[in-house]
C-alpha cells in the first residue's frame, strides 16, 4: 500500500492502482435514484464544499454543487420512468484524460442509475482526482455506505493493459469518454453477450450570437457576457467537446458594432484572468500559421496581445468541423441561416451556444432539416454544464433496465 497525492491506493503486480474501492467488486442492482445513493452524493457534496483544498478548484465546486440533494431530488422528480427501473449491474467507465472531474460525474451517473461501477481514470496526475477520491474513501468508510464501498472502484492502469479485457468481460455496460482512437482501442476488448456500450466520441461545437442584441448591452452586461463565454472556452483551453470554436454572427442594420464590443470585452477579461503559458503561445501560433497556409483567403481580424486571435471567414466550407481553435483562437463568419450551416455539419456536432437567439425556433429549423448533429442548444455560459442528458443520450435510462409487468 502507498499514498499518492492524498489518496489511498494499492499497487498490484499488474500496475493496477485502486484509488477507491477494493479488489473484489460485488454486483447488486439498485433502483434508479435510490435514496441511499441520493444521501451518499449529497454527503459527498457537503464534504467537498467544506474541503479547503477542494475549494481551490472551480470544477470540483461545480461537481459538488451539482450533486447536492436539492438538485438530485429535482432530477428524480423530472424523471418519470422510475417504476420498475433498476441498474444493469456493473458499469465500466473509461474517463477522459483532459477533463479531470469528468470521472466523478460518470461515477455519479452510474450510481444514480442503480449500478456498481468501475471507473478507470487517466495515469496523468490531477489534484482534483486525488481530492475527490480522498473524500469518497472517507465517506465509504461509514457504516451506512459499506454496501456502496463493495460495489464501486476508481482505478488506474496503463493503456496497453490486460485490465481492459478483464473489466470489459465482467461489466454489464461500458461507458467510454474519449477520442475516436480511445474508443477503437477499447472495442478490441470484447463485452459479454448481453452487455451494451455507450460512447462519447470526438465532438464539435459552435456559437450563434445576435450582434444587434450585443450592441445594445450596457457595459456591465457586456462584461457578464464575456465572463460567460470565457467559462465556456478558456477554462478548458477550448479542449472540451462543448467549447465553441466558431461564432456565427446574426447581423442586421445598426448592429455592426456588437461583435467589436464583444471581442474587446473578452480580450480585456482574458488579459486579467488567463494563464497563457509559453507552450500555449507556440501551439496557438503554429495553428494560426497552418491555417494561413491552407486558407490564404481567411484573415486575422483581431488580436489582443497573445491571448485572443480572431480569424474572419467569408464562406464556410465542408471541413468546418476540422477547423478548431485552442488557447483563445476563434473563427467568425456571418450567420446566413440554418439551411446553409446544416449542409456542412455532421453527427459529430454536439453543442450550439447561443446569445440573443430564439432557441425554440432554431430547434424547429433543425428538426425540419432532418440532418444529423447538434444534441444541445444552450445559452452562453452553460457549455460546461454536464447533466443526465448528454450527447443525445438519456444516460439514466441507458445505464438501467426496465422490469415490465403486464396485466
Amino acid at each position: 500500500m502507498r499514498k499518492s497525492e492524498g489518496a489511498v491506493i494499492h499497487m498490484s503486480k499488474n500496475d493496477l492502482i485502486y484509488y477507491v474501492g477494493q479488489e473484489n467488486i460485488e454486483q447488486k442492482a439498485l433502483p434508479v435514484y435510490d435514496d441511499l445513493v441520493l444521501a451518499f452524493l449529497n454527503d459527498l457534496s457537503k464534504e467537498l464544499r467544506n474541503d479547503s483544498e477542494a475549494r481551490r478548484y472551480p470544477d470540483i465546486m461545480t461537481f459538488a454543487f451539482w450533486c447536492r440533494k436539492a438538485n438530485l431530488v429535482r432530477l428524480k422528480e423530472q424523471y418519470t420512468d422510475t417504476i420498475g427501473r433498476i441498474g444493469k449491474g456493473i458499469v465500466f467507465h473509461i474517463a477522459p484524460s483532459n477533463v479531470p472531474v469528468n470521472f466523478a460525474f460518470s461515477l455519479a451517473f452510474g450510481l444514480l442509475a442503480g449500478n456498481g461501477n468501475v471507473v478507470r481514470v487517466s495515469e496523468k496526475q490531477f489534484e482534483q482526482v486525488s481530492i475527490i477520491c480522498r473524500n469518497l474513501n472517507n465517506l465509504l468508510q461509514k457504516s451506512e455506505y459499506k454496501v456502496l464501498q463493495k460495489q464501486n472502484q476508481v482505478v488506474s492502469y496503463p493503456h496497453d493493459s490486460q485490465w481492459n479485457d478483464h473489466y470489459s468481460q465482467i461489466c454489464d455496460m461500458r461507458v467510454i469518454w474519449g477520442g475516436d482512437r480511445t474508443i477503437q482501442e477499447l472495442r478490441k476488448s470484447p463485452l459479454k453477450c448481453r452487455a451494451t456500450e455507450i460512447t462519447f466520441a470526438d465532438r464539435y461545437s459552435f456559437a450563434v450570437f445576435d450582434e444587434n442584441q450585443i450592441s445594445r448591452l450596457e457595459d456591465a452586461e457586456l462584461r457578464n457576457l464575456a465572463e460567460q463565454f470565457y467559462n465556456d472556452t478558456y477554462l478548458m483551453d477550448q479542449n472540451a467537446c462543448s467549447s465553441p470554436h466558431w461564432i456565427f454572427w446574426k447581423s442586421e442594420k445598426g448592429g455592426s458594432g456588437g461583435r467589436n464590443r464583444f471581442w474587446q470585452a473578452l480580450g480585456d477579461l482574458v488579459k486579467q484572468k488567463y494563464d497563457l503559458a509559453e507552450k500555449k503561445v507556440m501551439d496557438k501560433y503554429t495553428m494560426l500559421c497552418e491555417m494561413a497556409a491552407s486558407h490564404p483567403d481567411w484573415k486575422l481580424s483581431r488580436q489582443t496581445d497573445n491571448v485572443l486571435y480572431v480569424v474572419s471567414v467569408r464562406d464556410i466550407s465542408k471541413d468546418l468541423e476540422q477547423i478548431r481553435g485552442k488557447f483563445g483562437l476563434f473563427y467568425e463568419t456571418e450567420w446566413t441561416g440554418w439551411q446553409a450551416l446544416s449542409r456542412v455539419l455532421s453527427d459529430r456536432t454536439q453543442t450550439c451556444v447561443t446569445y440573443g437567439i430564439d432557441r425554440q425556433a432554431l430547434l424547429q429549423e433543425m428538426i425540419r432539416s432532418g440532418r444529423p448533429g447538434i444534441d444541445r442548444i444552450i445559452p452562453v455560459g452553460k457549455a460546461m454544464d454536464i447533466g443526465v442528458y448528454w450527447d443525445g443520450y438519456d444516460i439514466i435510462g441507458t445505464l438501467s433496465r426496465k422490469i415490465m409487468i403486464e396485466e
